[in-house]
């Protein structure tokens, strides 16, 4: 039907990308597909893996549902997925349908595709869409919950995609003006290719890639091979020696004080939002130097296990060293939210020609 509101979904039949999702409740999608005034219609295309047995049970439901009387003409599997299929179907939609569980869906480049085609999307905060969506361009389904418990997830995204449907997407689509034309549908269409197309493209990716990864590994290759390896052999032997002697390092103290009362305590003290802190730490290097780690203060809100979240980290900077311990220190810490904070300190290897400082094995916690 030219006229009905077009869902699709397209894509490789892998369970995790929870196809089924909205055929959970048949009746309620009965309903929405078949009112008179308001038609719906579902288009599913895609493959499973030839081993992959639970996703093929996957389309065999959907392919039996279609079968169904109050499904046959509003709910289709499209056989032989390929990329000529894609192309009519991106083009030929008017919503794109996306309902991976959270958080294995890696991009979701189907999506993007739609936004190219004028398509908006109806997805779950997974992805490539956690980071783009906004309520001007398509719709989220819930709010990046996630449960424990698989089953009661997929009965709790289930329900808010009908009420989506119900509620928002199916009302924005047939809300017509004196011109027939659905203009807040129109309005999104137009805020998606604007918002989106720009950024979320291969072009944009390649480029970030060449200039954030490529052309600095290729830089950096060329630093450790000139002089006959010379910083590579250093950067090997600093290596070695590191991980010879990590086993002996120790936080002995940590302690922190407000602003700067000098007042050392081992908890957090009592402060408002605007105030600052300070806090310092006493590490056993052994036959480490300061130079070679990176001590982080992390200070985050506790949460209802005891756990910090939302960690913000502060470098500390040394203040003393002798005798194979050291001092190090952070001030002007800002308290800038209000509720139950708690902090810690990490240690992490830290070398000029080092990549990165998560090393196997090397960290250290207090």
């Amino acid at each position: 039907d030219p006229e009905a509101l077009t869902i699709g979904f397209a894509r490789r039949f892998a369970t995790y990308k929870r196809a089924t999702l909205i055929l959970r409740n048949p009746d309620r999608l009965a309903r929405l597909l078949n009112d008179p005034q308001r038609p719906v219609q579902l288009i599913f295309a895609g493959k499973a893996h030839p081993h992959d047995d639970p996703g093929k049970e996957l389309i065999r439901q959907i392919v039996d549902l279609s079968r169904r009387e109050e499904f046959r003409h509003r709910l289709v599997f499209v056989e032989d997925y390929d990329m000529n299929i894609a192309r009519y179907l991106l083009q030929g939609v008017d919503v794109w349908l996306n309902t991976p569980r959270r958080p294995l869906e890696a991009s979701g480049t189907s999506g993007m595709k739609a936004v190219a085609n004028g398509v908006l999307n109806l997805s779950v905060l997974d992805g490539w869409w956690d980071e783009a969506y906004r309520p001007d361009v398509g719709w989220a389904i819930g709010q990046g919950e996630t449960y424990t418990d698989p089953t009661y997830q997929d009965y709790v995204e289930a329900e808010a995609l009908y009420n989506l449907l119900e509620q928002d997407v199916i009302p924005a689509f047939y809300e017509r003006g004196r011109d027939g034309m659905p203009r807040r549908w129109i309005e999104m269409m137009k805020a998606s290719l604007a918002q989106l197309c720009f950024y979320f493209n291969t072009h944009r990716m390649v480029g970030e890639y060449t200039e954030r990864y490529y052309m600095p590994a290729v830089q950096r290759s060329q630093l450790l091979q000139a002089n006959a390896l010379e910083r590579a052999k250093k950067l090997a032997h600093w290596k070695a020696n590191l991980k010879a002697h990590w086993s002996a390092l120790c936080i002995e103290t940590v302690q922190v004080c407000e602003g700067t009362t000098q007042a050392w305590e081992r908890q957090l003290p009592e402060v408002q939002v605007g105030d600052l802190l300070c806090a310092r730490v006493g590490l056993y290097l052994g036959q480490l130097k300061p130079e070679d780690v990176q001590v982080d203060l992390c200070v985050g809100p506790v949460n209802a296990d005891g756990h910090l979240s939302d960690i913000e980290t502060y470098p500390m900077h040394t203040v003393s060293f002798g005798e194979g311990r050291a001092t190090f220190m952070v001030d002007a810490i800002p308290c800038r939210r209000s509720g139950l904070f708690g902090y810690t300190v990490r240690v992490l290897p830290q070398h000029p020609d080092l990549l990165s400082p998560y090393l196997r094995g090397l960290i250290l916690w207090a």
